[in-house]
């Protein structure tokens, strides 16, 4: 029986896109205002695991489709690298996209998709269980598209006959649709007051 570590080195790998709209729709926020180091140490102190690094993968636009949303993420992203997040960045692609509107009919809008992010979030982490960096693969996101990845890491721990745990971190209230975590994890839902604490005061926002 592979035996429990007393200090749970711990890897977050963070979707920022599935936290941004998670959070918005959780906690109101309109633009992604989290301090992911803070956000990431906090979960990892209240369960007693000790944080040795922070991945974090989103999607950007281009200039010429959102030069805003560009700018932000560009400013982000470049202070998140400079204080040590290791960060994988690819660029969105814009397709429009139609829904049913009860009581109106069909309405089509231009939405951003990323592409590969969940992919490449989970090769890592996969390839981080096999070299034997982390006892704790905490995953920020709510896709339930990354169950699989948590089997297969599970696969590892069993041939490499050692303890590991898979969690998932996600926004919770009591206004939230969705209060599930990744299926085959731990779940660990963070609360509003436990969110505000790790805001990030720094403005992204492009000058004009």
């Amino acid at each position: 029986m592979p035996v429990e570590p007393a200090v749970k080195r711990t890897i977050a790998f963070v979707d920022g896109q599935n936290l941004f709209h998670n959070v918005r729709g959780v906690f109101g926020y309109t633009f992604p205002n989290y301090d992911v180091q803070k956000l990431a140490a906090a979960v990892c102190m209240a369960r007693g695991w000790t944080l040795e690094k922070v991945q974090f993968y989103t999607g950007v636009p281009t200039p010429t489709d959102n030069a805003f949303w560009h700018g932000f993420w560009s400013n982000k992203l470049a202070m998140m690298g400079r204080r040590g997040v290791a960060v994988y960045s690819r660029q969105l692609v814009y397709r429009n996209k139609t829904i049913q509107v009860p009581g109106f009919g069909p309405y089509t809008f231009l939405a951003g998709e990323e592409k590969g992010i969940d992919v490449r979030l989970a090769l890592d982490a996969l390839d981080a269980a096999h070299q034997k960096q982390f006892d704790v693969a905490l995953i920020f996101s709510q896709d339930q598209d990354l169950s699989e990845l948590a089997a297969l890491i599970r696969q590892v721990a069993g041939f490499q006959n050692r303890w590991i745990k898979i969690a998932s971190a996600f926004p919770d209230g009591p206004g939230a649709i969705n209060r599930r975590g990744i299926n085959r994890t731990d779940w660990c839902p963070i609360d509003k007051p436990a969110y505000d604490a790790c805001i990030d005061p720094r403005d992204y926002r492009p000058t004009p």
